[in-house]
């Protein structure tokens, strides 16, 4: 099984190393895709030496800081045209434990997306958030599982693994949310297209270098976005399976 990992990155010049010697010494047939945002730091520079280095490594450059919806709807267009079976969705600042993809890996063998969750049985956030962050957390899925009135525990994980086939089949170009409501959408619209989804424990460390980017502003767009998404699907919520969309040859 082919598996790419598709990571983001913007100012991510500390963790970028560290990442590409995590994954590449896991048991897996895995590639490295970063997309990267012209980081000040110099971050799209390290991704193009070790891409030099070794051909499993490839970077998309862009321009400035377009959203983490443009940046991984570009990147499935891309490896659509390659030899790739499986896809990741994984933070570079290591608040997504890359061992997890072993277990990630077999699950999807019998279903079609695989979710990193920290609310199933074993799964936690990081022990030293402060009491408020992890209400808010916990009260984000909850607000947003609720509306939508889907059944999984962590709908704003951005730790996913998909089938190649799943992706292509999902008309992607409807997704029209920015920052984590694009985490909360895409998971929105597999569930709407009755995908089998399954989720895997994880601990969601906090980030080990570097400043996190979330803010109470994201949390309020957040949750007004969260409405607009259950009204534009309510035509795939009655069709399933009907409205996947046939790949072209």
């Amino acid at each position: 099984m082919k598996v790419t990992v598709v990571t983001p990155t913007y100012n991510e010049a500390e963790n970028l190393p560290k990442l590409v010697s995590a994954l590449f010494a896991l048991p897996l047939d895995l590639r490295l895709l970063v997309v990267d945002d012209n980081s000040p730091d110099g971050t799209g520079r390290i991704a193009d030496d070790f891409a030099v280095q070794d051909n499993r490594i490839q970077v998309l450059h862009r321009p400035g800081k377009l959203g983490l919806r443009s940046a991984y709807l570009n990147a499935f267009q891309q490896l659509m045209q390659e030899d790739v079976d499986v896809i990741v969705q994984m933070d570079a600042d290591f608040s997504h434990e890359p061992k997890v993809l072993r277990e990630m890996a077999a699950r999807i063998e019998s279903c079609d997306l695989v979710i990193g969750s920290r609310y199933v049985e074993g799964g936690s956030v990081d022990e030293h958030w402060p009491l408020w962050r992890k209400e808010l957390s916990a009260f984000g899925n909850l607000y947003a599982r609720t509306i939508l009135g889907f059944p999984l525990r962590d709908v704003t994980t951005g730790y996913r693994m998909w089938r190649r086939e799943t992706l292509q089949s999902m008309p992607l170009e409807r997704i029209r949310s920015n920052g984590y409501v694009f985490l909360v959408e895409m998971a929105y619209l597999a569930y709407c297209l009755e995908y089998r989804i399954s989720e895997v424990p994880i601990y969601f460390a906090d980030r080990r270098w570097g400043k996190s980017k979330m803010s109470f502003k994201i949390q309020s767009e957040a949750a007004l976005r969260i409405w607009q998404v259950w009204w534009n699907y309510r035509d795939v919520r009655r069709a399933g399976q009907k409205a996947r969309v046939v790949p072209t040859p």
